[in-house]
């Protein structure tokens, strides 16, 4: 049977479609595969390594700051780089640093509990720059590649909730998987050895561990233990499970970087493109001065970084309180995936719903939602019972993630249409830069966000030391209003960001990408 002829553009490419789309679903699979376990990290260290929270915090604040640092950095290599490669400049650099993921993502999570604590220090501190060197080399590029992909809107938003689809299902593995199977209900077995591995907190003794607070007569075998503390189910995390799963989900990152580079097709010429019209190379100091002034990628970023400061730096916390409130560690994955799963619901419409309103109305409409459902969030803390508490939970999770939704199928077709503001106002398309100075500040959100909260848990009354196993029923409160508070300062910023920073409504944005044709065809 003769196949198909291939359908060609005007330009003699392939037409854009489904193709294009997997294949930069697949890049982003690819890229949470690493990304998502920056949750598990914090965890790791803080119940497994048992780090102070203050020196954590201080140590994610340090590493966060070079993960900053050298985005702009690899976004001016990248755009300064005139060298003509096979696989064209942008997949060389996503090959090279998929490559370095493979083994990279593990290397944070090298199990030695009983290590001195300087050694641990530098173990946090190394293995983390090694991820983050070869993350931020494949991560780069691939967010620029957006742009090049289409010019077109409405395909640029299609990527945009394509590239979502493959975030929320590199997101599974690590956040509902994961959990179920890196942490270990205690059950009794006739001995004391898991007495061994806790510190005993103080105002207790052994024996309160080895005597059921609601029956007060000694474990039987095959009992689960519950903390005389909280009167939960006491659970320990495996840390050797973290690393070697690790390193799957790196061959499995691995394997959806591949199949996007063989598969994706780029329509712009990545080595014509001006990246400034003197033909000078790009210089940074000037390219962060417009960045500055690009509306559009600065309200796209505040968002951006909402989420990362409120809703993923809640990602430990979330963990902490369903260890030591709810009882069940193992289930804040598929909770936090609810969570995620609305989006699903915008996935046929997303393209109706930017035609009709337009992507930065759609997502203020989303974003209200949102600081409906964070409000929600802040009554479970108040309820008795805990299961009505996880109900209430359940509920103002689900309304935060519908508005989520459609800000997040949108998201990265915002950052592409303030790729072309960037060229409409100053004359200069910088597909990397704007997108690394992007990625620069979510990046320091991303290591604001978790050092403080680290911090802020310490204040709560959270000690490292007893693990999830000794904390007190006041510390386990106290986690629950810091997670509904989180979510409401996510939601809070979003709607900043997106309903008065973004300035690239639907009428604006057609004015633009006409004058931008114009001028292209000129």
């Amino acid at each position: 049977m003769a196949k198909k002829p291939v359908k060609l553009d005007a330009n003699g490419y392939r037409k854009f479609g489904m193709r294009d789309k997997l294949a930069y679903a697949a890049g982003d699979l690819g890229c949470n595969m690493s990304f998502a376990l920056k949750g598990t990290v914090q965890t790791f260290w803080l119940v497994y390594m048992m780090m102070e929270t203050g020196l954590l915090s201080g140590l994610l604040l340090l590493v966060q700051a070079w993960d900053a640092i050298n985005d702009p950095l690899i976004g001016g290599l990248i755009d300064n780089d005139r060298r003509k490669y096979k696989m064209g400049k942008f997949k060389t650099y996503i090959f090279i640093g998929a490559c370095g993921l493979l083994l990279a993502g593990a290397a944070v999570f090298l199990p030695f509990p009983n290590a001195e604590k300087w050694v641990k220090a530098c173990l946090f501190v190394g293995g983390y720059i090694v991820w983050d060197a070869c993350y931020t080399v494949a991560n780069v590029p691939y967010g620029s590649m957006l742009s090049l992909i289409t010019e077109d809107a409405g395909e640029r938003a299609e990527l945009s909730t394509w590239r979502s689809i493959g975030s929320m299902f590199g997101n599974i593995l690590p956040m509902v998987i994961l959990p179920a199977l890196i942490w270990q209900k205690v059950k009794f077995d006739g001995t004391t050895s898991f007495l061994d591995k806790i510190e005993i907190p103080e105002g207790f003794t052994r024996e309160q561990f080895l005597t059921n607070p609601k029956t007060g007569k000694a474990y039987e075998i095959g009992e689960a233990v519950l903390s005389p503390a909280t009167g939960e189910e006491v659970q320990v995390l495996l840390g050797e499970r973290v690393f070697f799963a690790a390193l799957i989900m790196g061959v499995i990152g691995f394997i959806a970087f591949m199949f996007m580079i063989k598969t994706t097709t780029i329509r712009v010429d990545e080595n014509a493109v001006k990246t400034n019209e003197g033909g000078e190379k790009i210089n940074i100091i000037k390219s962060f001065g417009k960045f500055m002034k690009n509306r559009p990628a600065v309200g796209a970023t505040i968002a951006a970084m909402g989420m990362f400061l409120g809703m993923q730096s809640a990602t430990t916390a979330n963990t902490i309180m369903f260890a030591t409130y709810f009882g069940n560690a193992g289930m804040s994955g598929v909770v936090q995936m609810i969570g995620f799963l609305p989006m699903l619901i915008f996935l046929p419409f997303i393209k109706k719903l930017v035609n009709k309103f337009g992507k930065k109305e759609a997502s203020v409409y989303g974003t209200i939602v949102s600081l409906v459902g964070a409000a929600i969030l802040f009554i479970f803390p108040t309820l008795e019972n805990h299961d009505a508490g996880l109900v209430v939970y359940l509920v103002g999770l689900i309304l935060f993630g519908i508005g989520m939704g459609i800000y997040t199928c949108v998201s990265w077709a915002m950052m592409g249409d303030a790729i072309d503001y960037n060229e409409w106002k100053f004359g200069t398309r910088e597909e990397g830069t704007v997108y690394s100075l992007h990625s620069f500040f979510r990046k320091l959100a991303q290591g604001v966000g978790p050092s403080a909260v680290m911090y802020i848990m310490g204040l709560l009354g959270y000690v490292s030391k007893y693990g999830t196993i000794g904390q007190s029923a006041e510390t386990a409160q106290n986690m629950c209003w810091l997670v509904a508070g989180l979510y409401a300062f996510s939601a809070i910023l979003q709607f900043v960001g997106i309903a008065f920073v973004y300035n690239l409504d639907k009428k604006t944005l057609e004015t633009m990408t006409k004058e931008l044709e114009e001028r292209r065809a000129k």
